[in-house]
């Protein structure tokens, strides 16, 4: 048996994987299942064995048996992100990383973070963490997959657009957490997934049986695919033979004979049947690049036809196809093979064998599927008609020229050598012919060198007459040397070529990867990428970006290019669909240019258009890795930039925000003394001279600035994220009271309606935020409903909430700005006769957020305006009646 040695590779992937923390997934089909359950079961299992464990992000959903199991955890808090006029909270990973425990419980691994966070994507974070030498639990759904998303989306009718690059998943342990359609459906319908208004859409949309069928297929065949994934780098790694047929792999020897679209569809077909991926192998043998430029192009459309339909596309260099194909079969460990079968006379099986029967012996644990090409195969004419002609013509006269100027040579030594040892020297010419030339035209040398031979030195000398029969042997031994160097001259030869090219390709690809590392803007990025793709596949290319809806030519070579409407229409395409449209391809074929999307985790970031000027296929058929390659270099320096010019921005936004939360809180901290005084003396001058007209007007409008610097102070705390939430049990009863007396001067002009049920529960607030909120928005209600108004104060409590809501009979909100309000310094039409700061609303946000509750405003159905306060079960303190 071959020996097998251990992949270097996959022993670098394992030793990689040594160094980092360790991550698993609970995949799940939809939300609900049970994966935050299925990971905090886990998690409490680590802490019962003594691990240290922690959780960064728990998400229950206010589902009380995932709570339950909250509780043994330590839980670090969240991050506070500023972010347009509220603060954001998310997952904090420098707080993780310098608690640094064995294993961190972190929910939603999808999760695309707040901006100003140091990664977009929550799964970055994770990335850093395992770098750190933590395990990391997650959860995850399947239609969150990279390559599942547009199949997801084909059968939900819903694109999601928070995306995990399948190489991430690739390097995780997968649990699929699994539930039966039905009872996800009766979970559903029990209140257990989302509230029943909610649950009702989600049962005649997403969370149809149909829908949750193929989510369960796809999730468990994911993590299948995972699966076999590790066991094949194990079995690498390890340096073990055999095909491991965890899972079905197919490959399909890809050739140059007619009819090799019909193999390709049978391979798509089989793949499809077996579920398996599948690969199309090309094998770069010293026959191929004898190839006519029929046989070329014929190769290049399977290998386009391969990859349209799914397959991925691998070159091999090897000596010969069986070696090739072997060779790839067994590094793939795959478990079918397809492989053509065209029609050839018994003449050429017999000179140059049969691949498909040597492959059926030699493969015993593979199952080769032979597929019959129907049109005779007309490759070996085409290779004889390209190789023949002036190559041919140009070897005889080489050769010729060999054997004269080793006849003078061999007559200046005969003196010196002798007769007998002038035969030796013939070999050179014969042999050097077949290296330089080939096998035809070093049969000539061969026998113009016995001839001449003959003809200069053997008795009778001057005639062709073979007296000897030793003589004979010696023209045989010409003619076996010029066979048989020519063979192995020819094989070393192109050997050689192969290794100069591949060797030309990989200095090429890293020329390539320093001088995009060089550049650090997009006009240079573009450039390098449009004239290196141009240097090295011979091409036109165009790099395209999409700004403010229009296409913008980034970059071209050579410059400048005309795009006409097709053109346009197929970079359009290209960019709205991340697939290759144009020249040679499904979709706008008549563009005389072919797209390709630069294609990341940021989505499509620019689209690659490349042509030739004959009008053919733009990617010859054995530089579609090399293309592709290049391709995801460019997409990846693309990416790149993306992310350095947002780290900037963030930057920028940052040192903005601390500018402008130092100014209010100069000025709010400055002026506070001054109007504290200017409040004190409008009192004495009540006290002392009487109350006037003039002295309320002071007092009420010192008051009132007074609460604006109040304002600033609050605001400055809650951007610098220095806010304390100090929870307690409260009765709203008791709030409302307090912040309706605190504010009887501004209530005064208004009739206040309270419907708070004194058998209301307790709620868990933090009083003195509580307080600062019900003044902001009893203060609004004051300031903008009309005189001898009802304001009424309402508490309610509902199966999932208890929500608070006062409503004012105002002019009302504008329409489509009710979440705009809470915006820092968004004020009203009308608010300026108030002195509004734009203020107040933001601070309600602020502080609602911290608290965990939630806030909102929308118009009332008979005039005025609402604002509601709610607290979510899991701050609602139950009595004994519940």
């Amino acid at each position: 048996m071959k020996d097998v040695r251990p992949s270097p590779d996959a022993l670098l992937k394992a030793a990689r994987r040594e160094r980092r923390g360790r991550l698993k997934i609970f995949l799940g089909a939809a939300p609900g299942v049970g994966k935050t359950f299925e990971m905090l079961r886990e998690g409490a299992e680590l802490l019962r064995t003594g691990t240290d464990v922690v959780a960064g992000v728990i998400e229950t959903h206010g589902r009380s048996e995932t709570e339950g199991l909250t509780a043994p955890f330590e839980i670090l808090p969240r991050a506070r992100i500023p972010h347009g006029g509220h603060v954001l909270t998310e997952f904090d990973l420098d707080a993780m990383l310098a608690r640094a425990p064995q294993v961190a419980l972190i929910d939603e691994f999808a999760h695309t973070n707040a901006p100003g966070s140091r990664h977009p994507k929550r799964w970055q974070d994770i990335e850093e963490l395992r770098e750190a030498g933590i395990d990391v639990l997650s959860t995850l759904n399947v239609q969150h997959v990279e390559s599942l998303n547009d199949v997801v989306a084909g059968f939900t009718r819903v694109r999601v657009r928070e995306t995990v690059p399948d190489a991430v998943l690739d390097d995780a342990e997968i649990e699929v957490v699994d539930l039966p359609p039905d009872e996800l459906i009766e979970r559903l319908r029990a209140g257990k997934v989302y509230i029943p208004a909610e649950a009702t859409r989600a049962l005649g949309h997403f969370f149809s049986k149909s829908n949750l069928s193929a989510l369960r297929e796809l999730a468990l065949r994911r993590a299948a695919q995972t699966v076999d994934r590790h066991l094949l780098d194990h079995v690498a790694s390890l340096g073990e033979s055999g095909t491991w047929a965890a899972g079905e792999r197919v490959v399909v020897a890809v050739g140059d004979q007619p009819g090799s679209d019909a193999l390709i569809r049978s391979a798509k077909r089989l793949a499809d049947a077996l579920h398996a991926n599948w690969t199309a192998v090309v094998i770069e043998t010293p026959r191929t690049a004898a190839l006519s430029v029929p046989a070329r192009a014929r190769m290049a459309a399977t290998l386009d036809l391969a990859a349209a339909l799914g397959a991925a596309i691998v070159t091999v260099p090897a000596r010969t196809v069986l070696e090739g194909l072997v060779a790839q079969i067994r590094e793939a460990r795959a478990t079918a093979v397809v492989i053509g079968k065209s029609r050839r006379s018994w003449w050429f099986e017999l000179r140059h064998g049969s691949v498909v029967d040597r492959l059926v012996r030699g493969l015993d644990d593979v199952a080769v599927h032979v597929v019959p090409l129907s049109t005779p195969g007309e490759l070996p004419r085409e290779v004889a008609t390209a190789a023949a002609g002036p190559m041919f013509a140009r070897g005889s006269i080489a050769g010729l020229g060999f054997v004269a100027a080793t006849t003078v040579l061999a007559r200046l030594l005969l003196p010196l050598v002798g007769a007998d040892a002038i035969d030796l020297l013939y070999l050179l010419p014969v042999i050097a012919t077949a290296t330089l030339y080939g096998l035809r035209s070093s049969l000539v040398a061969g026998l113009s060198a016995a001839l001449t031979y003959n003809f200069f030195f053997l008795p009778p000398l001057y005639t062709l007459t073979i007296a000897d029969p030793h003589n004979v042997v010696t023209l045989a031994v010409f003619v076996i040397v010029a066979v048989v160097g020519s063979q192995l001259a020819g094989r070393v030869r192109n050997e050689a070529n192969i290794g100069a090219r591949t060797a030309t390709e990989n200095a090429a690809l890293a020329a390539f990867g320093q001088r995009l590392a060089a550049v650090s803007d997009e006009t240079g990025t573009a450039t390098a990428t449009c004239e290196e793709i141009a240097a090295l596949l011979g091409v036109s290319t165009v790099l395209i970006a999409r700004r403010e809806g229009r296409h913008v030519v980034v970059a071209a070579a050579p410059d400048p290019v005309e795009l006409g409407p097709i053109d346009t229409a197929a970079a359009d395409w290209t960019f709205d669909r991340g697939e290759v449209a144009g020249r040679a391809s499904g979709t706008l074929a008549a563009s005389e240019w072919q797209f390709h999307p630069l294609k990341t985790a940021l989505g499509v970031l620019g689209v690659l258009g490349i042509a030739r000027d004959a009008g053919s296929d733009p990617v010859a058929a054995d530089k579609h890795v090399l293309f592709a390659t290049l391709l995801g270099q460019a997409a990846l320096a693309h990416e790149r930039l993306q992310l350095e010019q947002q780290a900037r921005d963030v930057s920028a936004l940052q040192q903005r925000d601390a500018l402008r939360a130092t100014l209010l809180s100069s000025i709010g901290h400055d002026l506070k003394t001054p109007l504290t005084a200017v409040v004190a003396a409008a009192d004495e001058l009540a006290m002392a001279h009487g109350a006037s007209p003039a002295t309320a007007m002071l007092k009420g409008e010192a008051r009132r600035l007074r609460r604006v610097f109040d304002d600033l102070v609050e605001m400055t705390r809650i951007e610098a994220g220095a806010l304390v939430v100090k929870r307690e049990a409260t009765d709203l009863t008791d709030a409302v009271a307090a912040a309706a007396r605190d504010l009887r001067a501004e209530l005064a002009r208004h009739r206040l309606v309270l419907a708070v049920p004194p058998t209301l529960p307790l709620v868990e607030a933090d009083p003195r935020m509580l307080h600062h909120v019900l003044i902001n928005l009893l203060g609004n209600a004051a300031k903008f409903a009309p005189a001898g108004t009802d304001i009424l104060i309402e508490g309610r409590r509902t199966p999932y909430e208890l929500i608070l809501g006062i409503h004012d009979r105002g002019p009302g909100l504008p329409p489509g700005q009710e979440a705009q309000l809470f915006d820092r310094f968004t004020r009203v039409d009308g608010d300026d006769r108030s002195g509004g700061t734009g203020l107040g609303l933001a601070i309600v946000r602020g502080f609602a957020d911290a608290m965990g509750l939630n806030v909102s405003a929308a118009n009332r159905d008979d005039g005025g305006s609402s604002f509601f306060l709610s607290w979510p079960n899991t701050l609602i303190r139950r009595s004994t009646s519940e």
